[in-house]
């Protein structure tokens, strides 16, 4: 059960680890194929990087200006599973990323530099969150526009089962291209 910062720092440690080592194994092919239509490996790696910046832009915010900005916790903080099934709801609704969160094709040959990326987003947003209380991060609310408001917990508890998500859709896809 994901609950501590120290579990959140090895869950975002875990699944974007995970998530590069497969990047890793495919070749031209796999790394570009679209099957269905769907977004490539590159455009998911891209869609992932594309929603850790803000977030990493977010956590480096004077403490003073989230409530401010995003005002204050009005309900008790949703666990990682509770918030888990909410986003398997939106997305069984239709839920989908938004104009700034969808990817441009990305070339194979682009997979490097979007690697290094991913993981220096990922080195960024463990370091950012270190300086705030296990109270801060059930109290301090962000803005997430598929789920609305969000404790900076709940955020990361997002961003670690989004990139699991986005890996489960990557091998399922995968197994699919070698069978063809």
């Amino acid at each position: 059960m994901i609950s501590t910062k120290s579990d959140i720092t090895n869950g975002l440690e875990s699944s974007f680890d995970n998530l590069v080592l497969f990047i890793h194994s495919l070749d031209k092919n796999q790394f570009e194929s679209r099957p269905n239509g769907k977004w490539s490996a590159g455009q998911q790696l891209d869609h992932l990087i594309r929603s850790a910046k803000p977030l990493n832009l977010a956590f480096r915010l004077p403490k003073i200006i989230f409530p401010l900005l995003f005002g204050k916790m009005n309900r008790a903080p949703k666990t990682f599973e509770d918030l888990k099934l909410k986003y398997s709801e939106k997305l069984t609704n239709g839920g989908k990323a938004s104009r700034r969160f969808i990817p441009p094709v990305i070339n194979f040959e682009e997979a490097s530099n979007k690697i290094k990326t991913y993981l220096k987003e990922k080195e960024k947003l463990i370091k950012n969150i270190q300086p705030f209380s296990e109270q801060e991060m059930d109290t301090i609310l962000l803005p997430h526009p598929l789920l609305g408001k969000l404790t900076l917990r709940e955020m990361l508890f997002f961003t670690i089962f989004h990139t699991e998500h986005h890996l489960n859709i990557l091998i399922k896809e995968n197994l699919l291209f070698r069978e063809s």
